[in-house]
This record gives C-alpha cells, sequence and structure tokens, in this order.
C-alpha cells in the first residue's frame, strides 16, 4: 500500500479515487439515460465525465507544456470560448463507452505528468486571469480534485434520482445498512413543513 503520508501520494490517490468513482456512476446505463438532462440546466451524467476527462488532459497537460496524444479526441478551448457548454454534452458522434475509453486514456496520461514532476513544479493555466496563471503541480493537484469531486457530487444525485443508485465507491455505499429510507425521508419531510 502507498504511503498516504506523502502529500504527493496521497493527493494522488483522491484523484484517481475520485476520477473511478465518477466513471462508477455511468454504469449500467444506456445511450440515453447517460445523456439525458437531469436538471433546468441540462447536467448530464456523460456530460460530466466528458467535461472532467477535458478538465483533467487540459490542466495536467497544456498547464505543464504536454499536449494529449490525441487532442482532436478533446473540446478545444477556442470550441468553449464559442459556447461555454461545449464540453458538457455528448456529442451525435460520441458514444458513452467512447469517452469512458478516453477519460481513462486522459488519466493514464494525467498520471504520466504527476508521476514525473515534483510538487514544487512550475506550471502555467493559460485560460486562468492574467496576473494569476502560475501555478504548482501540488496546487493543480488540489484544484483538479476538489473539482472533480464537486462534479461526482453531482453525478452521485443525479444518478440516485434516476434509479435510486447510490454509493461513495463501487466497493461500498458508505450508506448504513437496512435503513428504513422512506421513513426517514418521511420525518424530514415534516420537519420542514413545520417551518410553512
Amino acid at each position: 500500500m502507498a504511503d498516504l503520508g506523502e502529500t504527493k501520494t496521497a493527493l494522488h490517490r483522491y484523484l484517481r479515487l475520485t476520477r473511478d468513482n465518477l466513471i462508477w456512476k455511468l454504469d449500467g446505463l444506456s445511450e440515453r439515460e447517460a445523456r439525458l438532462p437531469r436538471t433546468a440546466t441540462g447536467n448530464n451524467l456523460l456530460g460530466v465525465v466528458k467535461h472532467c476527462l477535458n478538465v483533467e488532459a487540459g490542466y495536467f497537460g497544456l498547464a505543464f507544456g504536454r499536449e494529449f496524444p490525441t487532442p482532436e479526441e478533446l473540446v478545444p478551448l477556442s470550441a468553449v470560448d464559442e459556447d461555454p457548454q461545449a464540453d458538457w454534452y455528448a456529442t451525435e458522434d460520441e458514444t458513452k463507452d467512447g469517452l469512458i475509453d478516453l477519460y481513462r486514456r486522459v488519466g493514464v496520461f494525467a498520471d504520466e505528468t504527476i508521476d514525473k514532476l515534483p510538487l514544487d513544479a512550475p506550471g502555467r493555466v493559460p485560460w486562468w486571469r492574467p496576473g494569476h496563471q502560475d501555478a504548482t503541480l501540488q496546487q493543480i493537484l488540489v484544484h483538479v480534485t476538489a473539482d472533480l469531486a464537486r462534479h461526482a457530487g453531482h453525478a452521485d444525485i443525479m444518478r440516485e434520482q434516476h434509479d435510486e443508485a447510490v454509493g461513495l465507491r463501487r466497493e461500498t455505499a458508505g450508506l448504513p445498512d437496512g435503513y428504513d429510507w422512506p421513513a426517514y425521508v418521511s420525518k424530514l419531510t415534516k420537519i420542514a413543513n413545520r417551518f410553512e
């Protein structure tokens, strides 16, 4: 087991876990189910995965002078400039399995950057505002892990709303077994209704 007392190892582990748990939220979904908007702003599970793979490719690639081997598979910054939602949905030409495969390859690419550089390695994030574009690998690791964790939370809720599939990780839900969820929801609703 890796020494989680070492900062870089711990940060990298949490990034990998968050990435894997995000991809897991697509398990068992059809193309339609993965793409279907779940919120008023169009959030959908496959779109979250596509956004996160582009985030990782950019932060662990361009920010450190590396280009993903097949950049044509990614959403270019110019497309996001034209449409800020360009990386938040799968096009008709993209598939769930194809984007999952792409994310796994982006993960390998990101891991290579992390493995080869020290935490204080300097990077430059061109899409951050001028005067604030310099960052270290450690700052990028924290930033990207926090961003992915936020989006994994979105995916958790969207998946639970879809088919009540819940859980922190594939191996463990992190929720009490045999809990009476309908009674719990009823209890919370009664409490909330007292404040009408």
